[in-house]
C-alpha cells in the first residue's frame, strides 16, 4: 500500500455535461454510487474490471425540468430492497428513483425554491432543505411538517442517529437542531452561509461554511474545535468509517484530507469549484466539480491510475490558470517574485504555495509530501496588484484584470476580462450576453468591477444607484439629500425636504403611491432594436413599429413632451409585451414607464373593462416562482407604477387578491430588486386601503408583509414593508388586533435597533408604538 496520507487519482469519470453538484454512495450493487449534475440527470456508476479501473454508467435517471443540486441513498426496506434514491432539484421538486427505470417512482412537491439538500433516515423518512427557508419531513409520499425559523436559504440538512433530532444549516449562518418539528437549539459561530453538515456520532457533528472554516459540535451546543486550511468556500464534508477522519471540498478547487485534526493532504484539481464529495464503501473518495467530470482518489497502490493517467491529470492541472482572488495567493508583485530557483527548497507541510517569476508570468505550484516534490498547479492571471504595466494574456488578448465571477450560487464561475480605460458598465452588459446572462445582474457586476478596481483610473461609470437594465440612476427612497436642496428633514421615498409642524412620524401613513420612475430611454430603445434583430419571424418588429415605440417611450419619459401617445402606439406596445419571455424585457421596461402617463393608463388599465383584466393577467403569468428574475421584477414595478392613475388604482384594488398571492410566491426569490418592487407594491396597496373598512383586504396585506419579511434581507425592501405594516394599522384598531394576531410585534422587533439606514429603525419603533 502507499502511504497512508497520500491519495492519488485512481481514474476520471466522464459522462455528465455539467457541473457535478451531489454524489452518495449507494446500497446497491457493491462498490457503486450516485451523481446528480446540472445537466438534469442523475447517474449511477459500478466498478468495472477494465484495466483503467474504472467505473460504468449502469442507470441515468431524468424528471427534473431544471438543474439537479442534490441526491441521497433511501435505505433498503421490505417494499424496495435495494433502496431508493432521491434527488432535488431547481424546479423546487424531489424526484425518487428505483434501479429498475428512468422515470420518477414518484415525485413530492411542496417547496417553493431550489432544493438543495437531503439527508434520509429511519423508515425512510427524507428531510429536504430549500432556498425557499425552510426545511421538510417527508413520510410515505407526503410532507409530514415543515421545519420554519431560518430567515435565508436552507443549505445543509441531516438527520441525527437518535429517533426525532435533526440538523439545518442556513445561508442565515446558523445551525438549529430540531426535535419533533420544534426548533431546540440555534448554534452561532459560523461568519457566513452554512454548506454542508456530516454526522460524526450520536454526540457530534461537522458543518463547513462559505467563512471557509470547518466546525466540530457536540449536540448540546458547544463547539469543541474549528479546522482552518481552506482560502474559499466550502461546499461538502464526508466522514471516513472510523467517525473521526473526513474529507472536504470547495471553492479553493481542493480535496483537503483531514486525519486526527490536521490537514494531511491537499489535492487541487483543474477545475474551480469542486462542488461535491463522498467515501466510497472501500475507503476511496470520490468527488464532483465545475468541469463536469467525477474524480475517484485512492490510497491503494493496486487501485492508483497508470504512470501515464497520473501525468496527464498532473498536466491538466499545470494549465489552469489561477485568480488569486479564489485563493490565499495574496497581493502579487511582479517585482517581489523569485525565480525558478526558489523551488529547490523543500516544502514544508502538504498543500503549501509558493509562486515564482517565469519571464513575464506568474506560475503557482504546491508541495507534495507524497512526492517529495513541487507540481505546477496553474498559471496566475488577475493578480490583486495590478499597478504595474504588467498586462494579462486571457484568450489572446492583453488586460489588466481577469476576474472570476459567480452569478449563480448552482453555476460554474464565469472569466470577467477588464481594462481600467473600459467602461465598468458596458463591460458587465457585454459579459451578461457573452455568457446568457439575465440583465437583472448588470448593476451587481458593475460595481463589482469599480470596487475591485478602486484606485485605478477608470471609463466613465453609470451612476451608483442603477438601473439594472441600463446602467443609469433608478429611483431609490431614502438614497441621500438631492445637491443645493435645504437642510431638514428629508422625505424617505422623495429625499426632498418636509415640513414637521404636525407629527414627528414622516414615515406613515403613506397614501400616495410609490412609483419606479427613472430610466436611460436611448439605452432601452438600443437593447429592443438589438433583441429584435435576432427575434423569431413572426415577432420581428419594422422599422416603423420601433419608431412608434420609441416616439411612445420620449414621450411618456417626457413630461414638457408636445406628443402625446397615439392609441396605434398603444396597441403596439400591448402586442408587443407578449414577446417571447427571454427577449421581452426591454418592452417591459417601456410598459412600466408607459403605465404611469394617464392616457396610456387609462387605455390599458380600464379603457374597457376586459383590458384591465388582461394587463394584470399577462403581468401575472410573467411572476411565476420559475420564471425569469428580469421579468418578474418588471412585471412588478409595472404593477406599483400602475397606482399613478386612478383607472389602474381601481383595476388592482379589484384584482387584489390575485395580484397579492402571486406576488406573495416570489418572497422566497433570492433577489434584492425583487424583494424591493414586491416590498413598494404591498405598500402601495396598504395606502390604497388606508382609512377604508376592508378588513379582508387589510388581512391579505398584513399577511404577504409578513411572509416577505420571513425572507427578505435588503434594508430598503424591509423598510418599504414596514411602512405598509404602519400604513395598514394606522388609526384602524380592528388592523391592529388582526396584526398582533399575526405575531406582527414580535417579527419586526429586532429591527429596532437598525441604524444603517436609521430609517430603519426609526419606523420600526413607530410601528411598534401604534401596536401597542
Amino acid at each position: 500500500m502507499a502511504s497512508p496520507n497520500s491519495y492519488k487519482l485512481s481514474c476520471s469519470i466522464p459522462g455528465h455535461e455539467m457541473d457535478v453538484r451531489g454524489l452518495a454512495a449507494a446500497f446497491f450493487p457493491d462498490g457503486a454510487f450516485t451523481s446528480v449534475s446540472r445537466d438534469r440527470t442523475g447517474r449511477v456508476w459500478v466498478p468495472n474490471s477494465s484495466p483503467d479501473r474504472g467505473f460504468t454508467e449502469m442507470h441515468c435517471m431524468t424528471g427534473h425540468e431544471n438543474f439537479v443540486s442534490c441526491v441521497c441513498i433511501i435505505a433498503p426496506s421490505d417494499t424496495y430492497p435495494r433502496g431508493l434514491i432521491a434527488t432535488g432539484g431547481n424546479d423546487h421538486n424531489i424526484c425518487v428513483f428505483t434501479l429498475d427505470q428512468p422515470q420518477p417512482l414518484f415525485t413530492l412537491k411542496g417547496h417553493k425554491n431550489t432544493v438543495c439538500a437531503l439527508s434520509s433516515g429511519k423508515f425512510g423518512t427524507l428531510l429536504s432543505g430549500s432556498w425557499d427557508t425552510t426545511a421538510k419531513v417527508w413520510l410515505n409520499e407526503k410532507c409530514m411538517m415543515t421545519l420554519q425559523g431560518h430567515t435565508a436559504a436552507v443549505w445543509a440538512v441531516v438527520i441525527l442517529p437518535e429517533q426525532g433530532l435533526m440538523l439545518s444549516g442556513s445561508a442565515d449562518k446558523t445551525i438549529k437542531l430540531w426535535k419533533a418539528g420544534r426548533c431546540e437549539k440555534t448554534f452561532t459561530g459560523h461568519e457566513d452561509c452554512v454548506r454542508g453538515l456530516v454526522v460524526v456520532s450520536d454526540l457530534e457533528f461537522l458543518s463547513c461554511s462559505n467563512d471557509a472554516t470547518i466546525r466540530r459540535w457536540l449536540v448540546t451546543g458547544e463547539c469543541v474545535q474549528v479546522y482552518y486550511s481552506h482560502t474559499n468556500y466550502i461546499y461538502s464534508l464526508a466522514v471516513f468509517p472510523n467517525g473521526q477522519d473526513f474529507v472536504s471540498t470547495g471553492e479553493d478547487r481542493t480535496l483537503r484530507i483531514w486525519k486526527q485534526g490536521d490537514c494531511q493532504q491537499t489535492i487541487r484539481l483543474p477545475a474551480q469549484s469542486v462542488w461535491c464529495c463522498c467515501i466510497l464503501p472501500n475507503g476511496d473518495i470520490a468527488v464532483g466539480a465545475s468541469d463536469g467530470l467525477i474524480r475517484v482518489f485512492t490510497e491503494v497502490e493496486d487501485r492508483i491510475a497508470s504512470p501515464q493517467d497520473l501525468q496527464a491529470f498532473e498536466d491538466e492541472l499545470s494549465k489552469t490558470t489561477i485568480d488569486p482572488k479564489t485563493g490565499d495567493l495574496g497581493d502579487i508583485k511582479m517585482e517581489d517574485l523569485p525565480g525558478r530557483e526558489h523551488l529547490e527548497e523543500p516544502g514544508n507541510r502538504d498543500g503549501q504555495t509558493r509562486l515564482i517569476k517565469e519571464g513575464q508570468n506568474v506560475e503557482a505550484y504546491q508541495w507534495s509530501v507524497a512526492d517529495s516534490r513541487w507540481m505546477k498547479i496553474g498559471d496566475v492571471v488577475g493578480g490583486s496588484n495590478q499597478q504595474t504595466s504588467k498586462k494579462v494574456n486571457y484568450e489572446g488578448k492583453e488586460y489588466d484584470f481577469v476576474f472570476t465571477i459567480d452569478i449563480n450560487e448552482g453555476g460554474p464561475s464565469m472569466k470577467l476580462p477588464y481594462n481600467v480605460t473600459d467602461d465598468p458598465w458596458l463591460t458587465a452588459h457585454n459579459f451578461l450576453q457573452k455568457n446568457e446572462l439575465s440583465p437583472m445582474f448588470l448593476d451587481q457586476v458593475a460595481n463589482f468591477i469599480i470596487e475591485n478596481t478602486k484606485g485605478h483610473t477608470l471609463g466613465a461609470a453609470a451612476p451608483s444607484a442603477a438601473d439594472p437594465f441600463t446602467g443609469t440612476g433608478r429611483y431609490i427612497p431614502g438614497s441621500g439629500t438631492p445637491t443645493g436642496a435645504p437642510v431638514g428633514v428629508a422625505d424617505p421615498f422623495t429625499d426632498n425636504p418636509i415640513s414637521l409642524q404636525t407629527s414627528t412620524n414622516i414615515y406613515f401613513p403613506k397614501t400616495d403611491g410609490v412609483t419606479f420612475e427613472q430610466a436611460n430611454a436611448t439605452q432601452i430603445m438600443a437593447k429592443l432594436k438589438e433583441l429584435n434583430g435576432g427575434a423569431p419571424g413572426e415577432y420581428r418588429l419594422s422599422e416603423e413599429v420601433l419608431e412608434s415605440l420609441e416616439k411612445l417611450l420620449v414621450s411618456v419619459c417626457n413630461p414638457c413632451a408636445t406628443e402625446q401617445p397615439t392609441t396605434e402606439q398603444i396597441s403596439l406596445l400591448w402586442k408587443t409585451s407578449h414577446w417571447p419571455e427571454d427577449i421581452v424585457f426591454p418592452v417591459l421596461d417601456i410598459l412600466r414607464l408607459a403605465v404611469r402617463h394617464p392616457q396610456v393608463n387609462d387605455s390599458l388599465c380600464g379603457g374597457d373593462a376586459d383590458d384591465g383584466v388582461a394587463l394584470c393577467n399577462h403581468l401575472l403569468s410573467l411572476m411565476k416562482p420559475q420564471g425569469r428574475p428580469a421579468n418578474q421584477m418588471l412585471a412588478l414595478r409595472t404593477l406599483c407604477n400602475c397606482f399613478s392613475g386612478w383607472r389602474g388604482r381601481a383595476l388592482l384594488l379589484a384584482q387584489r387578491e390575485a395580484v397579492l398571492s402571486h406576488a406573495a410566491d416570489l418572497c422566497s426569490v433570492c433577489n434584492k430588486n425583487i424583494h424591493i418592487a414586491l416590498a413598494t407594491l404591498v405598500l402601495n396597496y396598504a395606502g390604497s386601503l388606508h382609512g377604508q373598512p376592508d378588513l379582508e383586504a387589510k388581512a391579505q396585506c398584513l399577511s404577504v408583509a409578513s411572509a416577505a419579511l420571513e425572507s427578505v434581507q435588503d434594508k430598503e425592501a424591509v423598510f418599504r414593508l414596514l411602512v405598509a405594516l404602519g400604513t395598514t394599522v394606522a388609526s384602524d384598531q380592528t388592523a391592529q388586533d388582526l396584526a398582533k394576531s399575526l405575531g406582527v410585534m414580535s417579527q419586526i422587533a429586532k429591527y429596532t435597533s437598525v441604524t444603517d439606514p436609521a430609517k430603519v429603525g426609526e419606523c420600526c419603533q413607530l410601528v411598534l408604538k401604534e401596536l401597542q
